[in-house]
């Protein structure tokens, strides 16, 4: 490559963590070259500890003011920031729901703002947000698009801006840094179960928050039994759904079925291809979940459960849904805010066979939750990753074998503490 060293196009950037076991410095690198930039390391120092930071000082080349500007946004999303600090720029806006030109795009991964010469968390951290700052207060909060407002204020431009992506945890490897890769066929189910399960196990211990993005795939896979079990034993501490989880393991808790096929032997029912709206009708007589499980026509399932165990859940509609049962959203922002309430503070999000839902769920939280996702089909998982949710660890099998090895997992070392 040739060397652009001699460009006026030059700036100065440090980053600082754990830099080498964590590959942030080599990103940053990676992300200089592939931009066709150069760079000169000025300042390198390898923290002496496991737990000891290290520090880098580098100085970045650009062709042009604005291949320098490219680079330098890469580099600012990997960790790095300026070592001339500056304040962090913003503008007042003018309408309702429209941004400046300039306006600055968020990642997942923890954010701080330079304002008024300190470092300031952003608050409710999401991907693909906007930054809404109070000079006065000295606070910064992720917003989305719909709800910013005629006067705020919000971040344009990348200076004044750190970003801390996530690291190799410190312990040593756990699920979550199970093999480099993060998703494949060839991943040992059992020995993930078992890790899972020791994480699952560790956050109830610490009164943690557990949540489950949930497809009808469950029910047809025969593992609505084993997500009971989990509800009902404290695993579980809210369900994202849509319509088509609840109908399903109504039908299931009614008629056994699911889409008409006999869950337990695997064969088809006579008149099967009406149950599921059979589900509907009955939730609809009963007006609600919460109703149909006081008038004791189901008293097994999901839903069964969680109104049992006072588990919160949200279900969200779509134009292909039957029904749609009471109790869905048919209101997409309003079903957006219902599932951010139940996924604030979560520790652990498991995502069961949903992509759609996988999906959204991941555009809502920050890097620093831990994310799951089973399906038994690879490209489902790697939308996921490829999207932003970059911290999911996913497994590819079939949850209607999985969920089981993990429900007894649990119980084996739940006797053990």
């Amino acid at each position: 490559m040739k060397k652009i060293r001699s460009s006026k196009y030059v700036k100065e950037i440090e980053v600082q963590g754990h830099l080498i076991d964590s590959m942030i410095l080599t990103r940053i690198f990676d992300h200089i070259m592939d931009l066709q930039g150069d760079f000169k390391v000025k300042e390198f120092r390898i923290g002496q500890g496991k737990n000891d930071y290290s520090y880098a000082k580098l100085a970045v080349y650009g062709k042009n003011k604005s291949h320098l500007s490219q680079i330098l946004n890469e580099i600012y999303s990997a960790g790095g920031i300026s070592v001339e600090l500056q304040n962090i720029q913003y503008t007042k806006i003018t309408k309702n729901s429209v941004l400046p030109e300039n306006f600055y795009s968020t990642t997942n991964n923890p954010t701080f703002v330079y304002l008024n010469n300190k470092w300031i968390k952003v608050k409710n951290q999401m991907m693909d947000k906007a930054i809404i700052i109070d000079p006065i207060k000295n606070t910064a909060v992720c917003s989305m698009l719909r709800n910013i407002n005629k006067g705020d204020f919000v971040v344009v431009g990348e200076e004044g801006i750190k970003i801390v992506p996530p690291e190799r945890p410190r312990e040593g490897l756990d699920s979550f840094q199970f093999m480099s890769s993060h998703t494949s066929t060839e991943k040992p189910i059992q020995s993930i179960s078992s890790k899972l399960a020791r994480d699952l196990v560790s956050i109830k211990k610490n009164k943690g928050k557990i949540i489950v993005v949930g497809g009808p795939a469950i029910v047809h896979t025969g593992a609505v039994d084993v997500l009971a079990q989990l509800i009902r034993l404290g695993f579980v501490h809210g369900i994202l759904a849509g319509n088509a989880l609840l109908v399903h393991d109504v039908e299931h808790a009614l008629l056994g079925t699911s889409l008409g096929i006999d869950v337990k032997h695997g064969s088809s029912t006579h008149m099967g291809h009406r149950n599921h709206i059979v589900a509907v009708n009955e939730l609809f007589k009963a007006g609600s979940v919460k109703k149909l499980v006081k008038s004791g026509k189901i008293n097994s399932g999901i839903f069964y459960e969680c109104e049992k165990n006072n588990v919160p859940y949200v279900l969200a509609g779509s134009i292909r849904d039957d029904g749609p049962a009471p109790d869905v959203i048919t209101d997409v922002v309003e079903a957006q805010k219902q599932y951010q309430k139940i996924l604030s503070n979560a520790d652990l999000v498991i995502m069961l066979s949903t992509m759609l839902h996988s999906i959204a769920v991941g555009n809502m939280i920050p890097s620093t939750v831990k994310v799951v996702a089973i399906d038994i089909n690879p490209s489902s998982v790697t939308k996921l990753l490829d999207r932003g949710t970059g911290q999911a660890i996913g497994v590819v099998s079939d949850v209607g074998s999985f969920l089981p090895i993990l429900l007894n997992d649990i119980k084996k070392m739940s006797k053990t503490r």
